[in-house]
């Protein structure tokens, strides 16, 4: 099973020869799911005692199992929040599986966690952090939010022995991502959201004013947005900034989506303010052209994060004088060096290519909303924000959605999912995919 045989030489070039042609095809097919019982009935038993061999393993994969998946790097898999992975970072994830690398402690990874910082450095820097900002790329969002959260209560609890029994306490917008309230219930703590979509200085301090003595007490952090996930609003990260510094609160901003478009000279304006967060995240996976599973969490004092974060044991203490383990900065230990196929890209390409491909997103999106109001069956349901799309069909019921989303995938056409805004089903679109075209936009909206 450890050998390089014959039959395992042929099966690795089937394996990088399937690779290839997946990456050449322009667009991929965009596939859909299939029933478990479907599934069931076309692949059967897969794990056996004999084994089925390399090249029917393959096979199963390549005709059944793959096509029932849909391709998110589609040009019109405009759904949720696609990922359109740079050609190199694909190529480079390979040799990152190859190399079988530990990123956990800097004995272990040394050269990949050298270049995985210089990746984050980059984040940090179009962030304007400061300069002794770091961290570490962890699965996604959701853990990135949880490792920046869990971080700030620690830091609550030094300031204080009487937080030690305490049930902290957490201030959000209402637009904020499911994952932030999923990492609050994680930690046993308590969320409070406040303001609209749009989570402002004066929502914060006028939450924080209402708040019983006792509640006060218990604030340890603000959460707010960078592009929220299903409208693209950027919350006041100068105002949030200015109460969380006068009330001495961490500042976390969750950039997952939207921080990506720090990049973009024509949007980095609307991003003042998050140079004073504490701790930020944004998921190259999303709309930096990295494959899954890529997340940038970066703390202002990275310090405060290996206080926090940093695990204990006899046989780790070989790591303790490591220059940079990223295993301290977040909820986790063994990891992958999931930053590195990121890294790869930008050293590839550069960092003025990365800013002109979402430049190019942020000019398709804004087409399209110019598209969509010259339709005469669609409206804007809200103002086009970064490249993000809310809009409806004059006349659909919740079912007329569904119906025509479902019929789009089938045909092979598209994705394009409902969502809702103020309790109303409508369409949106995002685009993150610098292959997304006019033309794709047209494709769709002549459905419509």
């Amino acid at each position: 099973m450890h050998q390089m045989k014959p039959d395992i030489e042929a099966l690795s070039e089937s394996i990088l020869a399937y690779a290839m042609e997946r990456m050449r095809m322009d667009p991929p097919t965009i596939d859909h799911p299939l029933p478990q019982r479907t599934l069931a009935e076309r692949v059967g038993q897969t794990i056996t005692s004999n084994g089925l061999g390399g090249e029917q393993a393959l096979k199963l994969f390549i005709d059944t199992l793959a096509p029932a998946c849909i391709s998110e790097d589609h040009p019109r898999y405009l759904a949720f929040v696609p990922t359109a992975p740079s050609e190199v970072s694909t190529l480079f994830d390979l040799v990152v599986g190859a190399s079988n690398i530990c990123a956990s402690s800097w004995l272990e990874g040394a050269g990949a966690i050298y270049a995985e910082n210089q990746a984050l450095r980059w984040i940090a820097d179009i962030a304007g952090l400061p300069a002794e900002a770091g961290g570490v790329f962890v699965s996604g969002g959701t853990a990135g939010n949880l490792s920046a959260l869990v971080a700030a209560r620690f830091d609550w609890r030094q300031k204080s022995p009487d937080h030690d029994r305490q049930r902290g306490l957490i201030i959000s917008s209402r637009g904020a991502h499911a994952s932030v309230g999923q990492a609050a219930q994680v930690m046993d703590a308590d969320i409070v959201q406040s303001g609209g979509h749009q989570l402002t200085g004066a929502d914060v301090a006028a939450t924080i004013a209402a708040l019983p003595k006792a509640d006060r007490s218990r604030l340890f952090a603000v959460a707010c947005t960078a592009g929220t996930t299903n409208l693209g609003i950027i919350d006041d990260m100068e105002g949030i900034g200015d109460v969380c510094a006068a009330e001495d609160i961490w500042f976390h901003v969750d950039g997952a989506y939207g921080g990506a478009a720090l990049a973009a000279q024509s949007t980095r304006a609307l991003f003042d303010g998050i140079e004073r967060a504490d701790s930020f995240i944004v998921d190259p996976h999303k709309w930096l052209f990295a494959p899954l599973d890529c997340c940038a969490l970066i703390y202002a004092n990275p310090e405060k994060a290996r206080t926090a974060h940093r695990q204990h044991g006899d046989y780790l203490e070989v790591f303790y004088d490591g220059i940079w383990n990223p295993s301290d900065y977040a909820h986790h230990l063994s990891r992958r060096a999931r930053g590195l196929p990121f890294w790869f890209s930008l050293a590839v390409h550069g960092t003025e290519a990365y800013a002109q491909a979402v430049e190019m997103t942020l000019d398709c999106a804004r087409e399209a909303a110019t598209m969509i109001e010259a339709h005469p069956n669609l409206e804007m349901v809200t103002e086009q924000r970064l490249s993000i799309c809310v809009f409806r069909r004059v006349g659909w019921s919740p079912e007329d959605y569904k119906v025509w989303s479902d019929a789009l995938l089938e045909r092979g056409d598209g994705l394009v999912t409902p969502t809702k805004h103020d309790g109303e089903t409508v369409l949106r679109f995002c685009i993150v995919n610098p292959r997304t075209s006019r033309k794709d936009i047209q494709l769709i909206l002549d459905t419509l």
